[in-house]
Order: structure tokens, then C-alpha cells, then sequence
């Protein structure tokens, strides 16, 4: 019989000649046999014999290739984080490499390769399912195939280890032989139960209790996996129609769910409900992502980048391929835009308006104004229904000067707003079928638009919205079930108000920190309701912790992202690789920030010493000043110049960067006093430091 989820248990055979894995809970199963050095694939009936070291891993991750090895990343620790309609979720905790090769010497590349990767992998919040596609959302699995493996239900935008599991994926639908070769061959379905899908993103399911009435409640957060990326390094949308910082996030609550705590028992995946009464589901989706234009924040030390928008009639194909896969998935789409009508944000305000106006048939606009801003609400809606873009629904709402003065209760405003789409798109509910040995839900009702919110980051604003939303619609759910009676609100049961919110704050903060690196700012206003000072103290320090690590991080984690996810293949890079990591900046220009530390240093120290009351006390003034006006200048040309001095991503450096650093160093070398010293020392092409934009190779999968 053939099997369609994953392995739960699998042991690892380790020998001189290859890795064989095998399920001891499944003795008739084939082996997975990887032979080493050459990464071949194939299945063996029954186990190999001469392994040298047997170890036991919760799943393989996934194969990636890196300039002189291949590696197999299995998980060898994972955390149980709770049942949804039975099925264990768990947490990645702990992974491991194993080369196929033997290194006697080790390579500073590869091994900076492999830092990455790991880094990524032990800071990045993944989670898997042996027995439930954790990637859908619940309205998808219920359309999808279950005589299909696990692996190919899963959600091609949330399968996050989809690009290093292509060599299994290729071996078990025939696409490659063992030997890696392309070709169209016979399918190996003995490979399936060895795909895990992994997603990115966060996981919070919760046994809880309104009105004494017993339910589960989830949030699901869901990253996808194209343009993913650091902060100031992907904004906007790529020519494929991807946006950056794109996640879903699922609102789960499961009635009469047999699943009671992490200890209960479980039999094939699935558990019963109790009670007599069937098991219900009710989901409700959101979505996030950057505004569907061309632009980009360019990072050069100041604490606001510079910003770049491009025409919107560059983007418009692109626009159209996003909004197609958006209508197609998820119906119609209220775009909401959290972005600032004055000042720097208003260049994007204005772009995505004028894409909006560009693709929906007839635009209609209507501004409402008020004491505080004469554009608190603007909204552009189709006065047609001509094609699949008049399915677009554009709301503006003016978020800071609204609620700005702590009155976040202002935000309510937009809940009004768009209270009408929210009933009309209303939410799934799905209730199980008794004696579907494959636990599918007989769907009641179905969601048919969902809520697009944006603002810069789509992080803070953005946070306080969509949390706003589910409440409503959480509220909503439990009125339709007759949990609570019409009037009364979640918030009613205070028990359950603070697991509210602090399950919406933790989200906050897992996507923020996977974007910006730091946790969200406003969450002080999500877990209590109340914005307060030390919510702004801790927003302050957020700031200032985004502020070095999008200057000076970033670039790592990009790398990381971009080779985890296939954005970067070493192993075809192109001749020179082995400098991909070096720093080839003129010799001047590194050396200034440390000229710079060292003035500081020499003025701290000629400023702390006490001279003998018998010397002369000019020639360490002197000195002191000298130090001085060596430090403010270094200090003033690094500010001046400080694309030179952002750490950029070595891999895939964005294409404005390369701009950017070009007309640094042209300009440099016009000047008079510096510019003879910078071509003289330079090493290499002025472009040496960032000639890596050709070597990505983009591999869509």
C-alpha cells in the first residue's frame, strides 16, 4: 500500500559508500538509499548491511548543494506544539549536515556557506506535520486531493524546503534518475514518505474555554516563499508578481475536538471527537504583503533610507500576475493601505492608487474627510464588473493621524468601513464527516474574500489591523454557533481577552523579527488594549535595534534566504567564487572606520590623562585636538558615504545597490583631497565588492 504521509520515525544508516534510510515502524517499506560521494538516489528493498553509525532523526529537510558538496539536512530535534483536529504540529528545533564527501581541509567559502545556512535554520521558525498540510489553509485542504502524498497537497508559495527537496521531489516523480540526470522516467512512489513539507512562519494552537464552552484555538501564520528577504532588501513586487513580507495568517477554532493536551493518545494521525457531537471547524484568512509596485529603500546609514519608486506602468504585468493568483485563491480582495498620505510614504501611497485606477474597470473613488485629515478614508472600487480585476477593492485609511494622541480606538474606523465586504466574504466552517477514514470536513460555508492590509513594513500597522479583524470576525463565528448571544463579544470572557492578545502579539512579533529582524513596535496596544510608556520605551529600543541590524545584518540573513530557497546556486556560479565573500573595497575605505574607533580612542584616552604639573600641556592638547578632527572627518565621510558601509547581501546584491555604489565611487573619485588615494589602492574593478549580481542564478521552482 502506498504511503501518503511522511515517515514519523526514521533511522539514519551511515557508511563509507552512503546514507540509507529506513522507518522501523514500517519494515515493509524500501530504503532510501543516498550513495556517497555522488549524491545518487535510489530505493532498496529491504535494509543495507556495513553502516557504521545508526541514528534516529525526526525527517529529512531537504539536499542542498554547495560549491564541493552536497549535503543532506536532516531534523534531529523537533517540539511537539500542539493537535489541530488531532494531528501533532511540531517546532524544528535542531538540524544537522551530512556531507557526502569527506573534507581533510576545510574551504573558507564553503564553510561560510554552511554558517549561513545554519544561522537560518536555527533562528527561523519552521514547522511540519506527519499527517496534516499545515501549508493550507483549511478551506484549500478541503478542496484538495487526499489520495495525493502530503507532499504534493502542499501550497507551493509555503513549502518552504521545496527548493533543497527537488532532488527527492525530481526522484520520485521521475523527472531525474538516481544518478541526477534529467529525464522523464518511472515515478518512485517508495520516495514519497521521505518528503516533509516544512513551513516558515508561526504556529500557536491553544486549548482554551469561552463561556465554559471547551474549544482549540490557532493562529497560523504563513511566509511565503518567494522574495523572501530581509527588510530593506525586498520591498514591492519582482517580475513574476511575488511581493515582499507576503505571509497568511489563519484564525483556527476547533469545536469539539477530541485533542485535550500534547500527552493524549493518537492513533494513524487522527483522533476522535467527543461528546457525542462532530468535530467543527472555522477558519478565517488574512493576508499581508508590500505594496504591488516597483520601489525600493535604499540603506545608507541614515536612519530613513532613501526611497525609489518606479513608473507604475513598469509594473503593471506584474501587478496582474499577483492579483490573479490573489483572486484565484482567495476571491475578492480588499486591498487596505496603511501607508502615510504626507511626507515620504506618500510617493507609494499615490503609486498603488494609480495601479488600482489602472486595472479595475471605471475607478470610482470616495475621500472622507474629517478635523484631523482631509483624506481619512479613501476608497477606489470598480464601477463595472467587466473582468477578474474588478474583484479589487481599494480602501485607504490615514492609520497615524487617526490614531495618533494614543487613540487607537480611532481604528475602529476602518472596521466600519469595511464591515459590509467582511459579511459578504464571510468565513469558512467546516464540520467532519463520521466514518471518512481520511478525516475530510463537509464545508458549511466558505470564505469568498479575504483582506489584503499593507503599510511600509507590513509589520506594525499592519499588526494592529488584521488583530482588530479577527476579533470581529471571531466574535461573528461565535454568535453564528450560538456560543454567544448577539450583543456579547470574545472580549466578554477575560480569560480568554488576554490569550487573545497575546497570541496576536506573539505573531507580531514572529513576523516582524523574520522581516526586520527585531520584535513588532505597538505591541503594548495588542496585548492590553492600551498604548503605554513603557510600550513606547520598548518601541524606542525595537528602533534603534532595526536600525544596526538593517544596516549592518542584514546582508548575512539575505544570503541566507537567497541560497536556502534557491535564489542562489553556488555549485553554478561561474568561475571566482572562491572571492565571493572577500572584501574588495579600496584599502582606504575599509580602513577609515577603523581610523575612526582609533581617534576615539586616542581622544578618550589623551582627555582621561592627568600630565605631571611640571610638563607643557600644549603638545597634548595639541595631539588631542589633532585625534579629534581626524575622528569628526572620518566619522562625517562615512555618514556622507554610507552605501560604502552598509553590509550588502554577497550573493544577490540588488541591482540599486550596484547603482548606487557606482556613483559613490565615481563621485570619490573625482574629489581632490581622497580620490587620487582610492584608484591608486583600489583592488580590482570598482565593482569588485558587489560584481556578484550576475553570479545568482534564479531558479523558480
Amino acid at each position: 500500500m502506498r504511503n501518503l504521509v511522511p515517515f514519523r520515525d526514521i533511522n539514519v544508516h551511515a557508511s563509507n559508500s552512503h546514507y540509507a534510510f529506513t522507518s522501523p515502524s514500517s519494515p515493509s517499506a524500501q530504503t532510501l538509499v543516498i550513495e556517497r560521494p555522488s549524491g545518487d538516489i535510489r530505493l532498496n528493498d529491504g535494509a543495507l548491511l556495513g553502516a557504521k553509525r545508526v541514528s534516529s532523526i525526526a525527517g529529512i529537510l531537504g539536499i542542498v548543494h554547495l560549491r564541493l558538496d552536497k549535503y543532506i539536512i536532516v531534523i534531529t530535534k523537533a517540539q511537539p506544539m500542539g493537535r489541530l483536529k488531532g494531528h501533532m504540529v511540531y517546532k524544528i528545533i535542531a538540524t544537522e549536515f551530512l556531507p557526502l564527501r569527506e573534507r581533510t581541509l576545510h574551504d573558507p567559502e564553503e564553510d561560510t556557506y554552511l554558517t549561513l545556512l545554519k544561522t537560518l535554520l536555527k533562528t527561523g521558525p519552521m514547522y511540519f506535520s506527519y499527517s496534516f498540510d499545515i501549508t493550507n489553509s483549511f478551506q484549500r485542504q478541503a478542496s484538495s486531493n487526499p489520495s495525493c502524498p502530503l507532499w504534493q497537497r502542499a501550497d507551493d508559495r509555503f513549502f518552504w524546503n521545496r527548493f533543497i527537496q527537488s532532488d527527492l521531489i525530481d526522484f520520485a516523480t521521475g523527472q531525474t534518475s538516481g544518478s541526477g540526470l534529467r529525464q522523464h522516467g518511472t515515478p518512485q512512489p517508495g520516495a514519497d514518505p521521505f518528503i516533509l513539507p516544512v513551513m516558515f512562519g508561526m504556529m500557536r494552537i491553544t486549548t482554551t474555554r469561552i463561556k465554559s464552552t471547551p474549544l482549540t484555538f490557532a493562529l497560523i501564520t504563513r511566509r511565503s516563499r518567494h522574495r523572501a528577504g530581509a527588510r530593506f532588501l525586498t520591498r514591492g513586487i519582482d517580475e513574476y508578481g511575488h511581493v515582499a513580507n507576503f505571509n497568511e495568517t489563519e484564525q483556527v477554532v476547533v469545536l469539539n475536538d477530541g485533542a485535550r493536551s500534547l500527552e493524549d493518545g493518537m492513533q494513524n494521525g487522527k483522533m476522535g471527537s467527543f461528546d457525542g457531537q462532530d468535530l467543527q471547524v472555522m477558519s478565517y484568512v488574512q493576508t499581508r504583503g508590500s505594496v504591488p509596485v516597483y520601489w525600493a529603500e535604499v540603506s545608507t546609514l541614515r536612519y530613513t533610507p532613501d526611497l525609489q519608486v518606479r513608473g507604475v506602468e513598469t509594473a503593471v504585468d506584474a501587478a496582474k500576475s499577483h492579483f490573479d493568483e490573489q483572486i484565484r485563491i482567495y476571491g475578492d480582495v480588499y486591498l487596505v493601505n496603511l501607508v502615510n498620505q504626507r511626507g515620504r510614504e506618500e510617493r507609494v501611497k499615490k503609486a498603488y492608487e494609480q495601479l488600482v485606477r489602472t486595472l479595475v474597470s471605471g475607478a470610482t473613488e470616495e475621500t472622507q474627510a474629517n478635523h484631523v485629515t482631509n483624506e481619512k478614508i479613501h476608497i477606489v472600487e470598480p464601477s463595472q464588473k467587466n473582468h477578474e480585476y474588478d474583484r479589487l477593492h481599494y480602501i485607504y485609511f490615514d492609520f497615524h493621524n487617526e490614531t495618533k494622541g494614543l487613540r487607537w480606538h480611532r481604528a475602529l474606523l476602518l472596521l466600519d468601513q469595511l464591515k459590509d465586504g467582511l459579511i459578504q466574504g464571510q468565513y469558512f466552517r467546516g464540520v467532519d464527516m463520521p466514518g471518512d477514514s481520511q478525516g475530510r470536513l463537509e464545508v458549511r460555508n466558505r470564505q469568498t474574500a479575504v483582506v489584503r492590509t499593507n503599510c511600509m513594513d507590513c509589520l506594525d500597522r499592519t499588526n494592529v489591523v488584521q488583530t482588530m479583524l479577527a476579533r470581529w470576525t471571531l466574535t461573528r463565528q461565535l454568535i453564528d454557533i450560538g456560543i454567544l448571544r448577539p450583543g456579547e463579544s470574545a472580549d466578554d470572557d477575560a480569560a480568554f481577552k488576554i490569550l487573545f492578545r497575546n497570541v496576536w502579539a506573539d505573531n507580531a512579533d514572529v513576523v516582524s523579527r523574520s522581516y526586520s529582524g527585531t520584535g513588532a513596535l505597538k505591541t503594548d496596544f495588542t496585548r492590553t488594549g492600551e498604548r503605554t510608556r513603557a510600550g513606547m520605551v520598548q518601541d524606542l529600543n525595537n528602533s534603534l535595534t532595526r536600525y544596526v541590524k538593517n544596516n549592518f545584518g542584514d546582508g548575512p540573513r539575505q544570503d541566507a534566504f537567497d541560497l536556502f530557497l534557491g535564489a542562489f546556486s553556488p555549485d553554478s556560479s561561474g568561475v571566482g567564487t572562491s572571492q565571493v565573500f572577500v572584501d574588495r573595497r579600496p584599502i582606504l575605505i575599509q580602513a577609515i572606520p577603523y581610523v575612526l574607533a582609533a581617534s576615539f580612542f586616542l581622544v578618550l584616552v589623551s582627555s582621561l590623562a592627568r600630565p605631571r604639573s611640571d610638563t607643557t600641556i600644549w603638545p597634548l592638547r595639541l595631539f588631542t585636538i589633532l585625534w579629534l578632527v581626524v575622528g569628526l572627518w572620518c566619522f562625517r565621510f562615512i555618514y556622507t558615504h554610507g552605501v560604502l558601509y552598509v553590509n550588502w547581501p554577497k550573493l544577490n546584491t540588488p541591482r540599486w545597490v550596484n547603482e548606487g555604489y557606482q556613483e559613490t565611487m565615481g563621485a570619490l573619485r573625482q574629489d581632490s583631497v581622497i580620490g587620487p588615494f582610492v584608484a591608486r589602492h583600489e583592488r580590482g574593478a570598482s565593482t569588485a565588492r558587489i560584481s556578484h549580481l550576475e553570479e545568482g542564478k534564479k531558479r523558480i521552482q
